[in-house]
């Protein structure tokens, strides 16, 4: 039997936060080896005059991805980092084939109306294309107790 393989894409905002902790809780359930993904997103008209910028942000995120890979491997899990450039949900699903990923966790901004037209969903998307299933979450708000009764 091999080992399961999770594929976790990280915009370092705090709801992939959370959801690399519940990656983290599912893969110790069945001791999934992780694989973290940030897309760079580059766009279409950043030509050459950009190079330099993006080689900047690609090391900087190199150097952030670090601690996310840090978390999960005190966790004892198995994890490697990978940093792309491109447009995020297509480097999500090349990824999880190319690394023959079992399932991506990945988190949604929950956009909707004009913004979500616009803009499209990343998650909507790596849904309609990714060749494994995809668990995504939600950003969850959490009330106290007391705040909650006194409504």
């Amino acid at each position: 039997m091999t080992q399961s393989h999770f594929l976790v894409p990280l915009d370092f905002s705090e709801h992939a936060d959370q959801t690399l902790d519940y990656a983290i809780d599912l893969a110790q359930q069945v001791q999934a080896r992780l694989t973290l993904l940030h897309v760079i997103h580059v766009p279409a008209w950043a030509g050459r005059d950009f190079t330099l910028q993006i080689a900047e942000l690609e090391t900087d995120t190199e150097r952030a991805m670090q601690a996310p890979l840090n978390r999960v491997r005190a966790a004892g899990l198995s994890a490697v980092n990978v940093v792309r450039q491109g447009v995020p949900w297509h480097q999500i699903v090349e990824v999880a084939k190319a690394r023959q990923a079992d399932l991506i966790l990945m988190s949604t901004h929950g956009h909707t109306g004009l913004h979500h037209v616009l803009l499209g969903s990343v998650a909507e998307r790596v849904v309609r294309h990714a060749p494994c299933p995809v668990l995504i979450t939600r950003r969850h708000h959490v009330t106290s107790r007391s705040s909650a009764k006194e409504k």
